[in-house]
C-alpha cells in the first residue's frame, strides 16, 4: 500500500503523477536546503581566508578528530542501512529503525563533542561559524530523525510500503543530510 493510498477515496486507485510530485518537491526543497548551506560554506571561506590563523590553535584541539571520524561513520552507515531499508524485503523496518538509532547516536556524540570543546559560539568569528555549521546540521540531523520516525510508524501501521513516494522522499533528504556532513567533516574538521 502506498503512502498516497490515504489521500485518495476507498477503491480509487491514485494518480502515478501524485509520487512524481512528492519526489520533484522533495528535490526542490534539497536544492533550496544545499542553496542555504552553500551560502554558510562560502561565509567559512571566506573568513577562513581573511584569517592570519584558522583555526586558532589554542581553540580547536585536534584530538577529537577521532571522535568526530568515529561520528562521521555512524552516519554514513545510517545512509547504508536506510538504503538497505528503501530496498524492501521482510527486515526493511528492522533496517529503519537501525537508521533512527545510528542518527540518534550521531547527535548525542555531537554533544559529546561540544562539550569538550575548547572554545564556544562566542570565541571570534571561528566559533560562531564552527557552531553555525555544525549546529544547523545538527538540526537537520534533528528534523530528519523526525521525518523517519514518523515514517517507521506509519510503516508499523500499514500505512506505508518502502517503495512509496514518501519513503523515497524522506531518503533523498537523508541522504542530503549525509552529503552535507561529508563536506562539512572534510571542510570544518580535516583541513
Amino acid at each position: 500500500m502506498s503512502s498516497l493510498d490515504l489521500a485518495v477515496p476507498h477503491g480509487t486507485a491514485p494518480d502515478e503523477s501524485d509520487g512524481r510530485h512528492v519526489r520533484t518537491g522533495m528535490r526542490l526543497f534539497i536544492v533550496s536546503e544545499a542553496m542555504l548551506f552553500a551560502a554558510f560554506f562560502a561565509a567559512y571561506f571566506y573568513l577562513r581566508g581573511e584569517s592570519l590563523h584558522w583555526p586558532p590553535q589554542a581553540a580547536f584541539a585536534r584530538p577529537e578528530l577521532a571522535l568526530v571520524s568515529a561520528n562521521t561513520l555512524l552516519l554514513l552507515a545510517s545512509s547504508l542501512t536506510l538504503q538497505r531499508a528503501h530496498g524492501g524485503g521482510l527486515a526493511w523496518r528492522r533496517w529503519l529503525g537501525a537508521t533512527i538509532a545510528l542518527g540518534s547516536v550521531f547527535l548525542v556524540v555531537q554533544g559529546i563533542e561540544y562539550s569538550r570543546n575548547a572554545f564556544t559560539v562566542a570565541d571570534g568569528v571561528f566559533g560562531s561559524t564552527f557552531y553555525t555549521l555544525t549546529s544547523f546540521h545538527g538540526a537537520h540531523v534533528a528534523i530528519g530523525l523526525l521525518v523517519l520516525a514518523a515514517m517507521l510508524q506509519r510503516a508499523r501501521r500499514g500505512f506505508l510500503a518502502p517503495d512509496s513516494a514518501a519513503f523515497a522522499a524522506a531518503s533523498y533528504y537523508w541522504h542530503f543530510v549525509d552529503a552535507v556532513w561529508l563536506f562539512l567533516f572534510t571542510t570544518v574538521y580535516a583541513l
